[in-house]
């Protein structure tokens, strides 16, 4: 018998890979956020791009840190239902 990983632990991988692709583009190209909106909420100070990849780090670490317990999860019960 083997067990599946829950829907759960699908969509919390999947948003911990969202955050940290936004992340990793708000440190490459810090200005993403002017050239789709068209606004510039911080006045060019970069105070608001430090803010959302500090933000989406803590995020990214939080989906993962719940998505490998959902994952222990899984493989416990594969463990004790033998």
């Amino acid at each position: 018998m083997s067990a599946r990983p829950r829907r759960r632990f699908w969509i919390e991988t999947g948003l911990g890979a969202l955050s940290g692709s936004v992340v990793i583009l708000t440190l490459a190209v810090p200005d993403w956020i002017e050239a789709v909106f068209g606004v510039d909420p911080d006045q060019s100070s970069g105070a608001l791009e430090w803010g959302i990849v500090a933000a989406l780090l803590v995020a990214t670490l939080a989906f993962g840190f719940v998505a490998r317990r959902e994952s222990r999860r899984t493989a416990f019960e594969l463990s004790t239902n033998r």
